[in-house]
């Protein structure tokens, strides 16, 4: 599992003018599935999501984590970040899991979420989704489960 972190002010996910998920201060994650993940890297992406140090302390050093800050978070899956882009000018999808089992696994992260976090929302998964965010710093950095 591949997630795409970026510390934001706010983020909202929008489909078809509907705004189908909006947090303020938090983290937006863009979430991709790869065909070998399942409850484990699930539950360890879940775990570095929640307690990756992004946020200022006291001192101004990244050193708090979305559970220490209570900021929300804001799940959004998007399958091209399993892309293997190595070779040629257009992406291959191989390294990316089969819609029916991202649907499982992204909406298994999203459950876990819930339980463990206040502030949880999402986008729609499969849907052409429209992100607003404004990253704060910017702070991004790429997570990965394997």
């Amino acid at each position: 599992m591949i997630a795409l972190i970026q510390r934001v002010l706010s983020a909202r996910v929008e489909v078809e003018d509907q705004v189908v998920g909006a947090i303020g201060a938090g983290m937006l994650a863009l979430v991709a599935v790869q065909p070998d993940d399942g409850e484990p890297q699930t539950r360890r992406m879940l775990e570095r999501l929640l307690g990756y140090r992004v946020f200022a302390d006291q001192a101004g050093r990244m050193n708090r984590s979305l559970s220490d800050t209570g900021g929300g978070l804001l799940l959004v899956s998007q399958f091209t970040l399993a892309a293997d882009t190595r070779a040629g000018m257009r992406p291959s999808f191989t390294s990316a899991a089969a819609p029916e089992m991202a649907r499982c696994w992204f909406e298994r992260l999203l459950a876990l979420a819930h339980a463990a976090h206040p502030g949880v929302e999402s986008g729609r998964f499969g849907a052409h989704m429209r992100v607003h965010l404004v990253n704060d710093g910017p702070v991004t950095f790429r997570l990965d489960t394997g």
